[in-house]
């Protein structure tokens, strides 16, 4: 019954958007807090509000705008999600990976998703960007707990390369040629909303994170599932462990993504080109 619903709701979301904007995109794009300004790269077609679009959720966070935009960047025509939805904001998984259901049904063969993260990796500093490798999620709910969509994917998905490598080795490339440095490294998954504690920042770069955030980790769960390319990365906008009496506001990690953000618009500009 639940898998009924979620299809009969998917259809209806999927409909509406093809109503308005005829063209198949071939690359889904997420926008992290404070991001926005990369739509300053693409070729804008089309914008949908979010509160429009039949069954979508709608994004409740500072730094995430709300609407579906679809135009062309790198020559590709793309679908992009400038504000995503998160587990702490009170939706459950399923409302969280919505969108990249909707994504995948309207045609969508790789998804680029990028993030703002606290850094873990004493060897990081606020305005790195981390493409990731892999993740770590111990506390995010998994998306896919409950009955099985067959159409979707298999029950038991291999989780063993869930970022594309040949992405992210032609991402390294791409900064290369435009002399800009890029980490890669492993994104540590938590619900938030609360910034962690000292000891769990221990804890996370102990268990081998080097970044942690909110966010991404259920939407690439989902995107692999049904069988998308995926390829993510995060700015780092604070250091976890500081100095006593130094605290992180979300308004510091926005102003450290905006600030990040033409690297970041850079390498996903270049990298959809060369898909």
């Amino acid at each position: 019954m639940k898998s009924k619903k979620l299809f009969k709701d998917l259809k209806a979301a999927v409909k509406f958007l093809q109503k308005r904007y005829k063209q198949v995109p071939e690359v889904g794009i997420v926008l992290g807090s404070g991001l926005g300004d990369f739509t300053n790269d693409i070729v804008i077609e089309k914008e949908v509000s979010y509160k429009d679009i039949p069954n979508f959720p709608v994004s409740t966070v500072k730094g995430h705008s709300g609407k579906l935009i679809f135009g062309k960047l790198g020559g590709k025509t793309v679908v992009v999600m400038a504000g995503r939805f998160h587990y702490y904001e009170g939706y459950d998984s399923n409302d969280v990976v919505f969108p990249i259901r909707v994504m995948k049904l309207l045609g969508v063969e790789t998804l680029f998703l990028s993030n703002a993260a606290g850094g873990v990796n004493p060897e990081y500093r606020v305005g790195d960007i981390m493409i990731i490798r892999d993740h770590i999620s111990l506390y995010v709910p998994n998306p896919l707990v409950g009955p099985n969509i067959e159409e979707f994917g298999p029950r038991f998905p291999d989780m063993s390369e869930p970022y594309k490598r040949t992405l992210i080795q032609r991402a390294k490339e791409i900064a290369s040629a435009n002399q800009f440095e890029l980490k890669t490294g492993v994104y540590f998954g938590v619900t938030g909303p609360t910034f962690e504690t000292r000891a769990e920042y221990e804890m996370i770069h102990r268990l081998g994170g080097d970044v942690v955030g909110m966010s991404t980790v259920q939407e690439v769960i989902i995107a692999h599932h049904m069988g998308l390319q995926v390829f993510a990365m995060s700015v780092v906008t604070d250091m976890g462990l500081r100095e006593d009496g130094i605290i992180t506001t979300h308004d510091e990690v926005l102003e450290a993504a905006k600030a990040a953000s033409p690297k970041l618009a850079t390498i996903f500009r270049e990298l959809v080109a060369c898909i």
